[in-house]
């Protein structure tokens, strides 16, 4: 437990992996400085944090995005929030006989706007109406992920550098639930090739990680594309292992923040029979990175 001014705020681990839940912080309302040091504490410590019974209009939480940095609106304005850009809806939910939101978004592992020159430090989750099953993101740490790796991998890695492009490289099929969210033809004029280190130090902690080794990156600066695509295969195989792994289910009011320098994250298959909604804000980082 940790006190901050009159108010306790409850932090308990939901993994030894990654993952803290925070009770007792209201983000409808300004954050004190030490609240919001606490929070970037934690994020950079457990990688993703889950606050809890919140309640939050539309302007509520791009003003609790902004402490993390700029927010970002998604590359499918199709369904930003209608008073806010820098929302993106995800809803299965029909009006009219037409989408309210993305319905499959990110089904794979991937990094948020890792397809982008300015990477995401963070995306924020705001679950408003979820099913009480299982319906959650599993978020996979990179820097245990490369901690593990034998010193002659890192080696090998340390100075490559990635290709990257709006896509899930491992599946191009736009008929599936799993390819990338589908860009119109405007969309796909917004996004173009970029390049990335293969191994990043976090901007605030130094500590080393995987960067986007699954999702958009599809090949790697001198290299064969195949010789490129094999090892960032296996290097996405090796840092999705259970061992690294936690998946966080969502209840209402939930508000989760995760790292994106740190994690991988993949979000669920959704049930397309139970309505199921939430807003997401993505934000970059106030410096390059």
């Amino acid at each position: 437990m940790s006190v901050h001014g009159t108010v306790q705020t409850k932090l308990h681990l939901l993994s030894n992996v990654s993952g803290a839940s925070i009770e007792g912080i209201d983000l409808s309302k300004p954050l004190k400085k030490n609240d919001l040091q606490f929070l970037e504490n934690s994020l950079h410590q457990h990688g993703f944090i889950v606050l809890k019974n919140q309640s939050l209009s539309a302007a509520q939480m791009v003003t609790f995005a902004r402490n993390w940095g700029r927010p970002s609106p998604h590359v499918i304005d199709t369904f930003h929030h209608p008073e806010e850009a820098n929302i993106l809806l995800l809803s299965n939910v029909n009006k009219d006989g037409k989408p309210m939101g993305l319905v499959d978004a990110g089904t794979y592992f991937h990094t948020d706007y890792s397809y982008m020159k300015d990477v995401a430090r963070c995306t924020i989750l705001y679950a408003r109406d979820v099913p009480k099953t299982l319906n959650g993101t599993t978020f996979a740490n990179q820097a245990k992920a490369y901690a593990d790796l034998p010193n002659s991998t890192r080696e090998k890695i340390h100075n490559l550098v990635v290709k990257h492009h709006y896509g899930n490289r491992d599946n191009l099929d736009k008929q599936s639930r799993s390819v990338a969210s589908l860009l119109n033809e405007e969309q796909v004029q917004k996004v173009n090739w970029v390049r990335h280190p293969l191994v990043k130090k976090h901007p605030f902690t130094g500590q080393p990680a995987l960067y986007a080794v699954s999702g958009s990156s599809f090949g790697i600066e001198g290299m064969d594309t195949e010789e490129a695509l094999a090892l960032l295969r296996e290097l996405a195989v090796h840092a999705t292992q259970d061992k690294y792994c936690y998946t966080n289910d969502y209840e209402n009011g939930d508000v989760v923040v995760w790292d994106n320098a740190l994690l991988l994250h993949s979000a669920p298959l959704v049930d397309l029979t139970r309505p199921r909604s939430l807003w997401r804000v993505t934000v970059l980082y106030p410096f390059s990175y």
